[in-house]
């Protein structure tokens, strides 16, 4: 039988029939029958789904979706251009259409819905004179004249009709009798911008989300976190759906531009912005960074004496002040920036000294002269030091975020929405859906008070950055008793009578070079007569020393081949039992432990002897948005034991923002070399090979599905066929980016945080129609709302029902090493994640290279010179780590890959 997923159209007929029709319509709600398994006409990119999974407790929940019904009537496409323009920020292409329309109402009665970019809907065809085209002048009447009174500038805009819309094909793909294309696609987006529409006119926007200044909190740094509302119309079984969820964006607070800069810098005195006052050049260059890309307000006085307000864009900051800045003028002669502002705006600068900004035109402006204006979304990464703040913000427990997001309903007023109404669209805005969910029951795991397979500390040394007035030798003391006390309640084997070497180094050293004399001195130690080496450096951080951090995991990870473990020294401070507990955890796998592994009766999938399986999890981050020129990261993960328990990874460094991995089939191959060799020579178990290969890709968008199967999948092949492996494959995508929230309909039905339990499953409902998904929210409430693991199975030669995935998954979300209790994605996957995160500790610490989260623009061939540097930077892991699970990631990192929000 050909693989499910292999072939994209008419094929053998699938399992899984006994199903029944979506469940959870609302009266009054628009529902289609549909069927479980998909016709075999019907084509999709992934695998057709098999039927629905039936394991676990019945649960009913609710889910931030509401049903939407599908306009009756044909949707006119039209292609947007302006000719004469270079890409236009969204918001100003919006302000231009909207003026066009409102210019010529005898063409654009109803008004049309437009998405910022290239694409406008209208519900009837535009009366173009029998053309299929036409082209407009739009001035805007809020910008200022042109100098030498040309008048406002005029823009060109083409609309060109390109297709007509039948919103027939969604009925029939959510009734699942119509194939996933381009038509389908083309019709969801245009639902998508007659929803939008109405608040893109009126609020801050990005893509899917738009923001209100109705609950704000002030962060600091001249930024204003603003509460703001997502929607997305998403096609489910039987129905058509808008997902509805809260959102946050970090803002530039609106004012005077040169408060926001002293609050940024946590300065008071403006002449502190004044180069020749001692205002160093590296903060300088940190505020342009930071403000750079603000548009910004400057007021002045028109040829009739009028004080009009120009919008700018700052560029950059300039070296010098108002008062030293001197330019050439016209009709010859130089001026300073501060006599112009004087002689011709009649704006005596009250603090000269201070540098000025360099707007797209070129022209310098002073910071005071400069007023910020309300509503402006900050599209570069937030400051690390603010990213508590902003999760803080964003946390809210279920009921509280099921409740606003009710709330909100009142902000997107679909019922007052001119455009919805015009489309033929009704929301039912009654209440949120109700899903019937189900409860996965956890896997067995072989867990005491003992681990299953613990690790051997031979020798070993602690080494503390704290400064020593802060950690001495009795705080040093009760932490190694604390540490050596906890390691062996669970089995760890610590030497007898054994004093660690203990060391206080200058933080401001090398770093590297302190390790090695800690090292040293290990094997000098009396009493180690074979002279070894510490297997295990315990390495006790002060606040604030992530640099140090990065030193010491390139020093064990890359340079030296040894097992580190990094603590807070404020955590070790009269640290509790609990704390050392989950210390060790780590440190197991570290040394080659293995922490817990699942009862091989409740995870037959994975077990069974006649059928060895590979599990694998791999990912790829990417850089900030701006910085160019720094690269992606990837990283693959698998098994090499039979218990999946034990995991070994690899890394590398890739073009930048590209999404599918390049180097897979060599990783792979890795991969399967690592796990026949474990087998083989450690468990001595035969067939070594895998016959089975479970693939989990974290990261890809559902636009990206396609690539995998026709990039990553024949690199998977390549890798089996070098092993002379003849493997089934399944890739299944792990989807964490997405707004699907599962709230309890009763307190009594969640768990201690609110949330839905650790295992609720949804297939039905707001799956898709026609292909192999769903929701699994696999872990227990932490802080916030619980997000679920959107699960998209792209590939499938083994032939899986939707219980034995939805268990498989389940049972995965239990072998993560850290933890003692379910993690929200499959231990592979989330393993990926963290050896994506920890990438840059490939590189030489006294290196060049810039890690910074800043933003940096470089031509071309500078970011092709600057990625070939980060290539060629990439050192690779220690042998000495590569059997190891050296990845087993800090307490802190950990936490805040887990939290929800």
């Amino acid at each position: 039988m050909p693989p499910r997923g292999a072939t994209r159209g008419p094929g053998p007929s699938l399992r899984g029939r006994g199903s029944s029709p979506a469940r959870g319509a609302r009266a009054g709600s628009t529902q289609l029958a549909h069927s479980a398994t998909p016709p075999s006409h019907i084509t999709t990119v992934g695998v057709r789904r098999p039927g629905y999974g039936s394991g676990g407790k019945p649960l009913p929940i609710y889910v931030n979706s509401f049903a939407t019904s599908i306009p009756e009537d044909i949707i006119h496409h039209y292609d947007v251009i302006s000719p004469s323009e270079k890409t236009l920020p969204a918001r100003l292409n919006m302000d231009i259409i909207k003026a066009l329309q409102t210019s010529a109402p005898q063409i654009f009665t109803p008004r049309g819905v437009y998405d910022g970019r290239k694409n406008l809907f209208a519900a009837r065809e535009l009366p173009f004179d029998g053309a299929d085209w036409k082209e407009f002048d739009v001035s805007l009447s809020t910008q200022r004249a042109e100098t030498g009174g040309k008048g406002p500038k005029v823009y060109r805009v083409k609309l060109t009709k390109v297709a007509e819309i039948n919103p027939e094909v969604l009925k029939r793909f959510i009734a699942g009798d119509q194939s996933h294309d381009n038509t389908v696609l083309t019709a969801i987006t245009a639902l998508n911008v007659v929803i939008r529409m109405e608040p893109t006119m009126t609020y801050p926007f990005n893509i899917r989300s738009f923001f209100t200044d109705r609950e704000t909190k002030d962060i600091g740094l001249g930024l204003q976190l603003w509460r703001g509302y997502f929607q997305s119309v998403r096609p489910a079984s039987g129905r058509m759906l808008i997902n509805v969820d809260i959102s946050t964006a970090a803002m530039y607070k609106a004012g005077p531009l040169l408060g926001l800069c002293l609050e940024f810098l946590n300065k008071n005195d403006p002449n502190a912005l004044a180069t020749s006052r001692g205002f160093p050049d590296r903060e300088r260059l940190r505020l342009q960074r930071h403000i750079s890309g603000i548009r910004v307000l400057t007021k002045h006085a028109s040829a009739d004496g009028t004080i009009q307000q120009t919008p700018r864009v700052i560029k950059k900051l300039s070296s010098a002040g108002a008062n030293a800045l001197n330019f050439t003028m016209r009709e010859g002669g130089s001026m300073s920036v501060a006599t112009y502002f004087q002689k011709t705006q009649n704006q005596q600068l009250k603090f000269p000294d201070a540098v000025c900004v360099e707007v797209g035109s070129g022209a310098l402006i002073p910071l005071e002269l400069c007023i910020v204006p309300p509503g402006q979304i900050m599209r570069k990464q937030v400051p690390p030091e603010k990213t508590k703040d902003v999760l803080d913000f964003a946390t809210k427990r279920p009921a509280d975020r099921l409740r606003s997001i009710t709330d909100g309903l009142a902000v997107l007023a679909y019922g007052q929405s001119e455009y919805v109404r015009q489309f033929g669209m009704h929301v039912d805005t009654s209440g949120p859906l109700k899903v019937q969910a189900r409860v996965l029951r956890p896997p067995t795991l072989k867990i005491d008070k003992r681990f299953f397979r613990p690790a051997e500390v031979t020798e070993w040394c602690v080494v503390v950055y704290e400064r020593q007035n802060r950690f001495g030798e009795q705080q040093a003391r009760d932490m190694v008793a604390g540490l050596t006390a906890s390691c062996r309640d669970v089995g760890i084997r610590f030497p007898a009578n054994y004093t660690p070497v203990i060391m206080w180094p200058n933080p401001q050293g090398r770093i590297e070079d302190q390790l090695r004399a800690a090292g040293m001195a290990v094997r000098d130690r009396p009493g180690n007569t074979s002279k070894s080496p510490p297997n295990l450096m315990v390495v006790v951080l002060p606040e604030g020393g992530n640099d140090i951090y990065t030193s010491v995991k390139h020093f064990g990870d890359v340079t030296i081949g040894v097992a580190t473990q990094c603590l807070k020294s404020s955590k070790c401070f009269r640290a509790k039992p609990q704390y050392y507990a989950n210390v060790s955890l780590k440190i197991n796998v570290k040394l080659g432990g293995i922490n817990t592994i699942p009862d091989p009766s409740s995870v037959s999938v994975l077990t069974d002897p006649s059928n060895p399986t590979i599990v694998m999890g791999a990912d790829v981050i990417h850089p900030a948005p701006g910085s160019d020129g720094r690269p992606s990261f990837t990283a693959l993960v698998a098994n090499v034991d039979s218990d999946s328990a034990k995991y070994i990874a690899c890394s590398r460094v890739q073009t930048s923002r590209q999404e599918m991995i390049e180097d897979l089939e060599e990783m792979s191959t890795y991969a399967l070399g690592k796990y026949i060799g474990y087998r083989t020579y450690v468990e001595k178990r035969s067939p070594s090979a895998p016959k089975r290969i479970i693939f989990y890709r974290d990261g890809v968008s559902e636009g990206q599905f396609k690539q995998v199967l026709e990039q990553e999948l024949p690199a998977l092949k390549r890798a089996c066929v070098t092993h002379n492996i003849n493997a089934k494959i399944t890739i299944i995508v792990v989807g964490k980016r997405h707004h699907v929230r599962f709230f309890p309909q009763s307190e009594r039905e969640g768990d201690r945080s609110g949330n839905c339990p650790a295992g609720t499953v949804v297939d039905r409902d707001i799956a898709h129609p026609t292909e192999f998904d769903f929701y699994l929210q696999s872990h227990g409430g932490l802080l916030g709302t619980s997000r679920p693991a959107h699960y998209s199975i792209l590939y499938d030669e083994n032939d899986f029902s939707a219980d034995s995935l939805q268990s498989l998954s389940f049972a995965l979300c239990h072998v993560y090493a850290r933890s003692t209790r379910s993690v929200s994605i499959p231990a592979p996957v989330y393993y990926a994640d963290i050896v994506c995160s920890r990438a840059k500790n490939h590189y030489d610490p006294q290196g060049t290279l810039d890690f910074s989260d800043s933003v940096s623009q470089l031509e071309g061939n500078q970011a092709e010179n600057s990625l070939e540097a980060f290539r060629r930077g990439f050192k690779p892991l220690n042998a000495k780590q590569q059997n190891l699970m050296y990845f087993s990631v800090s307490i802190i990192l950990s936490l805040y890959l887990c939290r929800d929000n």
